[in-house]
């Protein structure tokens, strides 16, 4: 083989690397699934080129079909990946947490989605009188939660009409109605920050930000009492901000989804 030829080979194997990238976020973007068509469209790529590719990864089980009513979404072999990768991004980010529960003297997590709820997968608590405590592995309504509505304004508006429930769990007289959040969600994905207040137990309110890791998206928040965050919110939003772009820096941000 010319040089030449191997150097089209690698950049023609970096393409095609760089695409089926494409089309795994795409699905992981609609958990529900796409169709062929939907998929080439979102990707802006060939039908037929979607469909080699789409082979490629079912093959592996990194898509699967959705059965005679036709469509794909990400396969179990992916969610294998993920598993795996989970434990890796606890033990990265762990000493950014326990810096950041340090710098405001309250409790802070680490969380991820889980379909409409939301799942912690690490926490530290802060060590003072009045302290929040909450364990590994809760799954809680997202839509209740600043950590979970993080994650939740990422998604395409039609994902979130067909994800979340109707009417939305009401845990606290302050649990907002589905259209509420809807409007809410759009605001955070704006801003970059998300907080509750009484809104998934009366008395605590948290304040949260997205981790946009190749890793996965994920959050990270701040649990305190009512009593001591009222005075301290933009105190809490600068060190989630500080906190997040430090983990970014040291991890590596998810690539954008224009890189093809």
């Amino acid at each position: 083989m010319s040089h030449s030829e191997e150097s089209n080979a690698k950049q023609g194997g970096i393409q095609v690397i760089a695409r089926a990238a494409s089309i795994m976020r795409a699905l992981g973007r609609h958990p529900q699934g796409l169709s062929l068509a939907a998929i080439a469209q979102v990707v802006d790529l060939p039908r037929s080129t979607v469909q080699r590719i789409i082979n490629a990864l079912g093959a592996e089980h990194l898509v699967e079909t959705l059965g005679p009513s036709g469509g794909f979404r990400l396969g179990p072999a992916f969610g294998q990946l993920i598993s795996q990768a989970q434990t890796d991004i606890i033990s990265l980010v762990r000493p950014h947490l326990i810096a950041l529960s340090e710098q405001v003297q309250e409790s802070t997590c680490l969380s991820s989605l889980s379909g409409d709820k939301v799942y912690v997968l690490d926490r530290i608590v802060a060590e003072r009188e009045l302290r929040v405590v909450f364990s590994i592995g809760i799954h809680v309504p997202a839509t209740a939660t600043s950590r979970g509505k993080v994650l939740l304004a990422e998604l395409p508006e039609e994902t979130l009409r067909a994800l979340l429930p109707d009417p939305l769990p009401v845990c606290t007289s302050k649990s907002l109605a589905r259209e509420a959040l809807l409007e809410q969600l759009k605001a955070i994905k704006s801003c970059g920050v998300a907080n509750d207040q009484d809104e998934y137990i009366e008395g605590l309110c948290s304040y949260a930000t997205l981790l946009d890791t190749y890793l996965g998206s994920y959050s990270i928040s701040i649990v305190a009492p009512n009593s001591r965050a009222a005075t301290r919110v933009e105190v809490f939003q600068q060190a989630l901000q500080a906190c997040k772009q430090n983990i970014e820096e040291a991890i590596g941000r998810a690539p954008r989804e224009t890189e093809r």
